[in-house]
C-alpha cells in the first residue's frame, strides 16, 4: 500500500533526511520525502494511524504530517521569495542548497551534508567561473600522473614486460609512488577531506566510499613499498616486491574528478538560463513628468508613473495603456509568434517588444512583482528541486560503506585471534586491508559514466543534446509528457494555407495582398509575401500603404484600393460582405484558423486563410508516444478553437488554451504531486519555467537560447520524433547502467569474503592482490565493453 502525505515545516535538505529517516525507522515502512513540492511517499506493509506518522517527525523537529490535498501546493509566485543568502553571509560561506538553513562558514570548502562547494555572496563572475576553472586545472594535473602509473602498472601483465629492461619493478614502484603524490595530495586532496568530514558528521555519501577505498589502498601501497618484509609471500609478485595500487588510487579518484568538472559545468548551465531571462528586462525606461520625458533606471519606477514607449523598445515593467496604441510583439510570454495588437485601457507585460508606434502607459506592477521577475524566479525555484538520482549514490553508500567496514573489522579480529602463532596481527591486518581493496569501486566508477558518455555520444548523432544523466534516468520513467503547440508540435511561424478568391481569380487576388504586404514587416504580412514569392508572382507598386491597429491594412495597388484585415476594417472602407462568403469565413474561424477579408474597391472579393502548421513528424511521434502509455498534453497560449483543432488532429489525451508561464507550471506541479514522471517540451522564453520544474525538460533547438538552457534535454531538429529517440535511448542507457552496477560489484562481493579468508581453513587459499588486481580489471574491462555496446543502437 502506498500513500501520499503533505509535510510542513520543511526548510532545506537537511530537514528532508531527518523526516525521512524519522518515517523510515517506523516498523514495516518505506518512505521518501521532497522538499519541492513537500511531502511524503510513504509504502507499508499494513495500515499504520497517521498519528504515529506524526509522533515520528515531531520527534525530529517541529514538522507535521497530514493526509495529502493537492491544493496544498497551489503555487503563489507572488508571496514567494527568492532564495536570498542567510542574513549573515556577507564575507562569509554557506551551502547553496541551505542544507543547514542560515549556517555559514568562514573558510571555502564543502557542504557536511551534501558535499557541495560552498559559495559566497560577494561572489563575482569571474569568482564563480573559478571553481570550474580551478577543477579542470586538477583534472589537468591528475591525467597527467594518472596514466604513467596506469601504464606502468598494467605493462607486468604483459609477457616479456618491456619496462624491466629499463629498471627493475621495485624502482618502478617508487616511479608508481611519486607519480601518484600530486593526484592524492593536490587534485584529489578534497575528496579526503569531503570524507572525513561524512565520517565525523556520520553523513555518509560517495566521498565516504571513495575515501576509505581509496585512501587505504594508497596506504597499504605505501606501506608495502616501505616494508616489504612484513608481508607474507602469498601477498608478493613473481618479482619478489608487494603488489601495490597506486594505479587503483590514482584511477578511482581522476573518474571521480571528471564527475565533479561535469557536475560544475551543468550548474553553469542552470545560471546561464537566468542570465539570458534577465536579458529582457530593458535597463532603462522613459518617464513622462511635468510634460518632459527623463530618462531614467528600470529601478527607479515607481507604481503609478507615467512612461512613454518608443516604437521598437521594451516594455519597461507590467502596466497598462493610456494613450495611443500600437501592436506588441508577446512571443516571449506567450509563445505564440503573431502581435497582439493594443489599445487604451489594455494591458501590457515587461519585457515583451513594442512595434511601430509610440503610447504611454502606467507602471502597475514594478521590480519582483512583474511578470517577467516571476518567470526568473520560478526558473531558478524549480532548477534548485532536488533530482531523484542525486540520492543513488548516498543510498548505496549508507549500507555498502559500514558493511565493508563491519566485515574488514570482523575479518581482522578473527585472523588476530584465530591465525597463525607468529604472524596472526599481520595476517589479521592485511586480510582486513584486503577487504577494504577488494571492495574498492573502481568499476562502479566507470559503470554510469561510461554507460551515459556512449549514450550521450549515441544522442548527438542522433540530433539529441542530452545536459546531464538525470534526464537520462528519468526519461525512462515518464508517465507523462507536456507540450507546447507553437514550434514545437507545429512549425512556429505563421503561413498560408489557401487564398480564396469570390471570382476564382486567386492568383490575382493573392498579388493584390501580397503587393499590398511587401513593405510591411508584420508576421501575417510575411507570410502573405512568402506565399506569393513560392508561386513566382511579380509584386506591383503600393501607394498609399496605412496599417490600422486592431483591424488590417490598407493601400492603393495598380489603381487600385485593396484591404486586407477583419470585418471591421472592411465596415471601415464600406464594403459589404455577402451571406455566402460570411459562412465560409465562418467555417473556417470554427476550425481555429486565422482569417483576414480581402476588399478591392470597396468590394469583399475574398479571404486569406493563415495557419501555424503542424509539423509531419508530430502525429507520427505522438501516437506512438501514446501507444507506449505515455500521456500527451498540450499546454498553449493560442486561443482555445485553435487548441481544440490541433489536440482533436492529433487525438491528444488532453489540452489547456490560453496559458500563460504559470499556468504551464501549475500542470506540471499538478502531474507530478499525483506521483507521475513529467516532461516537458516546449521552445520560448514562456516555457523556460515549465523546462526547468518538469522531471525531463525538452527543448527545441529551434527556439530560444532559455528554453534550451533550462531544459535538460535539446532536439536539434526541433522535431517531437526526437522524444520517441530518446525514450529508446534512455531505455538502452538505464538497462545498460543496471548491467553494469552488476558488474561493478560482482567481482567485488564475489571477492569480499574470499579476502576475509574463508576458504583459509578448507584449501590454504588467501586473496592474491595480483587476483584482487585481475578482479578489478575485469569488473572495468565487463561494464566499458558493456557500455561500448550502446553504440550500435539503432534510433
Amino acid at each position: 500500500m502506498k500513500y501520499t502525505y503533505t509535510i510542513n515545516g520543511m526548510h532545506c535538505n537537511s530537514c528532508r533526511t531527518k523526516v525521512e529517516n524519522a518515517l523510515n525507522s517506523i516498523e514495516g515502512v518505506e518512505a521518501e520525502v521532497t522538499l519541492d513540492p513537500p511531502k511524503a511517499e510513504i509504502s507499508m506493509q499494513k495500515p499504520i494511524q497517521i498519528t504515529q506518522f506524526q509522533e515520528a517527525v515531531a520527534a525530529a523537529g517541529n514538522y507535521t504530517i497530514k493526509v495529502f490535498n493537492p491544493n496544498d501546493l497551489k503555487l503563489k509566485v507572488t508571496e514567494k521569495p527568492a532564495p536570498a543568502p542567510p542574513p549573515n553571509a556577507v564575507g562569509k560561506y554557506y551551502c547553496p542548497m541551505f542544507c543547514e538553513g542560515d549556517k555559514v562558514y568562514d573558510e571555502p570548502g564543502s557542504c557536511p551534508v551534501c558535499g557541495m562547494d560552498l559559495v559566497t555572496v560577494e561572489a563575482s563572475e569571474e569568482e564563480k567561473n573559478k571553481s570550474y576553472t580551478d577543477l579542470w586545472q586538477k583534472m589537468k594535473i591528475a591525467l597527467l600522473f594518472t596514466i604513467p602509473i596506469f601504464i606502468i602498472a598494467m605493462s607486468d601483465m604483459i609477457p616479456n614486460n618491456p619496462l624491466m629492461n629499463i629498471m627493475d619493478m621495485e624502482t618502478w614502484n617508487w616511479v608508481q609512488f611519486v607519480l601518484s603524490l600530486p593526484v592524492v595530495f593536490y587534485a584529489a586532496w578534497m575528496f579526503f577531506k569531503r570524507a572525513w568530514t561524512s565520517l565525523i558528521t556520520w553523513n555518509l555519501n560517495m566521498f565516504t566510499l571513495i575515501g576509505i577505498g581509496s585512501g587505504m589502498a594508497f596506504l597499504f601501497s605505501v606501506f608495502g613499498l616501505l616494508f616489504p618484509e612484513f608481508f607474507p609471500a602469498e601477498f608478493k609478485t613473481g618479482h619478489g616486491s608487494v603488489h601495490l595500487y597506486f594505479e587503483a588510487t590514482t584511477v578511482i579518484l581522476t573518474l571521480v574528478l571528471l564527475g565533479q568538472l561535469l557536475e560544475v559545468k551543468a550548474h553553469s548551465k542552470t545560471s546561464g538560463a537566468l542570465k539570458e531571462l534577465m536579458k529582457l528586462a530593458p535597463v532603462e525606461a522613459v518617464l513622462v513628468q511635468d510634460g518632459k520625458d527623463k530618462v531614467i533606471s528600470i529601478h527607479d519606477i515607481k507604481k503609478g508613473d507615467v512612461l512613454r514607449v518608443k516604437p521598437g523598445d521594451k516594455i519597461p515593467v507590467d502596466g497598462k495603456i493610456i494613450e495611443g496604441e500600437s501592436t506588441i510583439d508577446e512571443s516571449m510570454i506567450s509563445g505564440e509568434p503573431i502581435p497582439v495588437d493594443k489599445k487604451m485601457d489594455d494591458a501590457v507585460i515587461a519585457g515583451t517588444i513594442n512595434g511601430t508606434q509610440s503610447f504611454l502607459m502606467v507602471a502597475e506592477k514594478v521590480g519582483s512583482e512583474t511578470l517577467l521577475s516571476q518567470i526568473v524566479q520560478m526558473v531558478n525555484d524549480a532548477s534548485r528541486s532536488r533530482a531523484p538520482i542525486q540520492k543513488l549514490a548516498d543510498k548505496i553508500a549508507k549500507y555498502f560503506v559500514p558493511t565493508v567496514v563491519v566485515v574488514s573489522v570482523i575479518t581482522f579480529v578473527i585472523w588476530a585471534k584465530f591465525g597463525p602463532e607468529e604472524n596472526a596481527l599481520m595476517y589479521g591486518f592485511i586480510n582486513a586491508v584486503a577487504v577494504l581493496i577488494i571492495a574498492c569501486p573502481c568499476a562502479l566508477g566507470l559503470a554510469t559514466p561510461m554507460s551515459v558518455m556512449v549514450g550521450v555520444g549515441k544522442g548527438a548523432q542522433s540530433g539529441i543534446l542530452i545536459k546531464n544523466a538525470e534526464a537520462l534516468e528519468n526519461m525512462d520513467k515518464v508517465h507523462v509528457l507536456v507540450t507546447d503547440k507553437t514550434g514545437t508540435i507545429t512549425e512556429g511561424k505563421p503561413s498560408v494555407e489557401k487564398v480564396f478568391a469570390v471570382q476564382n481569380n486567386e492568383e490575382e487576388l493573392l498579388k493584390l495582398i501580397a503587393s499590398l504586404n511587401q513593405y510591411s514587416e508584420h508576421p501575417l504580412a510575411q507570410a502573405v509575401v512568402h506565399f506569393a514569392e513560392a508561386k513566382n508572382i511579380k509584386l506591383s507598386e503600393t501607394k498609399d500603404f496605412e496599417s490600422i491597429t486592431g483591424k488590417g491594412v490598407v493601400g492603393t495597388v495598380a489603381g487600385k484600393k485593396v484591404a486586407l484585415g477583419n470585418k471591421k476594417l472592411l465596415e471601415e472602407v464600406n464594403a459589404s460582405v455577402t451571406e455566402a462568403l460570411e459562412n465560409q469565413v465562418i467555417a473556417e474561424q470554427k476550425l481555429g484558423k486565422t482569417v483576414s477579408y480581402v476588399a478591392v474597391d470597396g468590394i469583399a472579393m475574398g479571404f486569406v486563410t493563415i495557419t501555424d502548421a503542424i509539423k509531419e513528424s508530430s502525429a507520427h511521434a505522438i501516437k506512438t508516444l501514446m501507444d507506449q502509455g505515455i500521456e500527451v498534453i498540450m499546454l498553449t497560449g493560442d486561443n482555445k478553437n485553435t487548441a481544440q483543432a490541433v489536440a482533436d488532429e492529433l487525438h491528444l489525451s488532453s489540452f489547456v488554451a490560453d496559458c500563460l508561464p504559470q499556468d504551464k507550471l501549475k500542470v506540471i506541479q499538478k502531474w507530478q504531486s499525483e506521483g507521475k514522471v513529467v516532461a516537458m517540451a516546449g521552445d520560448g522564453i514562456n516555457d523556460a519555467p515549465a523546462l526547468a520544474q518538469a522531471d525531463i525538460g525538452i527543448a527545441m533547438g529551434t527556439g530560444t537560447d532559455v528554453a534550451i538552457e533550462s531544459a535538460k534535454l535539446t532536439l536539434v531538429k526541433g522535431d517531437l520524433q526526437g522524444i520517441v529517440k530518446v525514450k529508446q535511448l534512455s531505455h538502452a542507457v538505464m538497462k545498460n547502467i543496471r548491467q553494469n552496477l552488476f558488474f561493478a560489484f560482482f567481482y567485488n562481493v564475489l571477492g569480499i569474503p574470499i579476502a576475509a579468508g574463508v576458504l583459509y581453513p578448507f584449501f590454504g587459499i588467501l586473496l592474491s592482490p595480483m587476483i584482487a588486481a585481475l578482479a578489478m580489471s575485469f569488473s572495468s574491462v565487463s561494464v566499458i565493453a558493456n557500455a561500448l555496446r550502446l553504440r550500435n543502437l539503432k534510433l
